[in-house]
């Protein structure tokens, strides 16, 4: 002879975009809704709920740990980036005499929008310069 429980009736309220994820649920795994809804409790009341939530936790973190490691390596490539771009600037680029620095002077306006121009197409459309260096490069023996 086989002892069975009966079950007990539980009356909630339930906030109606609540209610329809719960219809939509029930419908797509062909259960009815009272069985999702007492999975959904046991769930949230069984003990390894805490390490759930915590190894969800963990895999979010995680993934932001990636991120900002991406981040602080984009940074590293922009700011040696710029900084080579300065140097070469600075030592190949000849002072210019009066006149012609005028002149110069008068084109940096118009040269400068081309620049961001031509800055806005390449972020737009890539590719970026972080996608065209190898994260895998090492430096030889001979390059260092």
């Amino acid at each position: 002879m086989t002892k069975t429980t009966r079950k007990q009736r539980l009356s909630v309220y339930l906030d109606p975009v609540v209610m329809n994820r719960l219809a939509e649920h029930a419908a797509r795994r062909d259960h009815s809704r009272s069985l999702v809804a007492e999975a959904a409790i046991e769930s949230f009341l069984s003990p390894d709920a805490a390490e759930r939530q915590e190894a969800a936790i963990t895999k979010r973190i995680d993934l932001l740990d990636r991120r900002m490691t991406r981040m602080e390596r984009d940074v590293g490539i922009a700011i040696e980036t710029l900084a080579v771009f300065i140097r070469f600037w600075l030592t190949t680029t000849p002072a210019l005499p009066e006149p012609a620095a005028q002149a110069a002077r008068a084109k940096a306006g118009e040269r400068y929008d081309q620049f961001v121009t031509a800055l806005g197409r390449r972020l737009a459309k890539g590719p970026k310069l972080r996608q065209e260096i190898s994260e895998d490069i090492g430096l030889t023996p001979r390059d260092g």
